[in-house]
C-alpha cells in the first residue's frame, strides 16, 4: 500500500494504491493522520490504484470523512474501481462519503 500526498493545493490531493488490510491498516491511518489535522479539510482522493480495503481501511476512510466535516470541508474519492466500490456500497459508506 502507498500513500501519496500533494499538498499545498486546494483540495488536498492524495493517491492511495494497493491493498488496505490488516497487516497495513495502521500505516494507512498513520500516514492520514495529518490530513485529519491539517488546515485544510478539503481532500480529493484518487483511488484508481486501490484494489482492495478491508474493514480496517473502511474505519480510517470513516475517521477521516468525520475529520473533514467537523473542519467544514470535503472528502471525495475519485476514480474507484468497481470491486472497491461494491464494498463502500454494501457498507453504506458511499452514503456517507462523496465518490465520483
Amino acid at each position: 500500500m502507498e500513500v501519496t500526498i500533494i499538498s499545498g493545493s486546494k483540495p488536498t490531493k492524495v493517491k492511495v494504491e494497493g491493498r488496505i488490510d490488516t497487516t497495513n491498516a495502521a500505516q494507512f491511518q498513520e500516514k492520514l493522520d495529518p490530513l485529519m489535522k491539517g488546515e485544510n479539510p478539503d481532500i480529493e482522493m484518487d483511488c484508481a490504484e486501490l484494489e482492495y480495503t478491508s474493514s480496517q481501511g473502511l474505519r480510517t476512510f470513516l475517521m477521516l470523512q468525520k475529520s473533514v466535516m467537523a473542519r467544514g470541508g470535503k472528502l471525495v474519492l475519485t476514480n474507484m474501481r468497481p470491486q472497491v466500490r461494491e464494498v463502500f456500497d454494501i457498507t453504506g459508506f458511499s452514503n456517507i462519503i462523496t465518490i465520483r
